[in-house]
């Protein structure tokens, strides 16, 4: 009587366990189970800053670069020479982003996941007659660039000092066509390769 009495405890404490687990959404199993480490994600920022950035000397930027489906600001720099116009000082900027932009990711930041879609050789020049006197014209003209790469230079030069810092950027190409005021918005900056830069005429500026 008295083992009938243990054995029929042994069971209900069992089966309340059993029910306990199964509230907290916890299956009773037997077998250890390990489902292997958490699967990995593109960090899409740097773990620590970047040394081969950090060493280089010039006037700190910032350049957007991509990760995933998305654009990331990393810390670049661009050399100036002291005493430059500010006509001139302009050029060097958004020639020294250019430059920047066509550069490979560093070993940190192809770690963290970014890339570059702006491919080299890439000049840019300033305002002919008629353009606003703002107007950066590059030599390919910006509609036949990717949309990612078009993304990366729009974001980075309208958030830079070539630039008037109003988010936007008047570009232009090497042919006849009249440059146009393009925009980095919050939507490019999250799917340059679906939405892009919207852009206007600037007759009229």
């Amino acid at each position: 009587m008295t083992t009938r009495l243990v054995s029929g405890a042994r069971i209900g404490a069992v089966s309340v366990l059993a029910l306990l687990l199964a509230g907290c959404g916890i299956r009773a199993t037997e077998v250890p189970t390990n489902f292997g480490p958490a699967p990995s994600r593109v960090r899409c920022s740097l773990a620590e800053p970047d040394a081969s950035a950090q060493a280089a000397r010039g006037l700190p930027v910032q350049v957007f670069l991509l990760c995933g489906s998305s654009l990331v600001t990393v810390d670049r720099t661009v050399r100036v020479p002291d005493g430059a116009a500010d006509s001139g000082r302009r050029m060097l900027v958004a020639q020294g982003l250019l430059n920047q932009l066509a550069t490979p990711p560093s070993p940190a930041e192809k770690e963290a996941g970014d890339s570059t879609d702006v491919r080299g050789g890439i000049t840019v020049s300033g305002p002919r007659p008629g353009d606003p006197e703002d107007t950066l014209r590059l030599s390919t003209a910006p509609d036949s660039l990717t949309s990612y790469a078009l993304a990366q230079i729009v974001c980075t030069f309208s958030d830079s000092a070539a630039a008037e810092g109003d988010g936007s950027v008047v570009l232009g190409g090497p042919g006849a066509e009249p440059p146009r005021r393009w925009q980095c918005t919050d939507e490019v900056r999250a799917r340059p390769g679906s939405k892009e830069p919207p852009s206007r005429d600037v007759a009229g500026e």
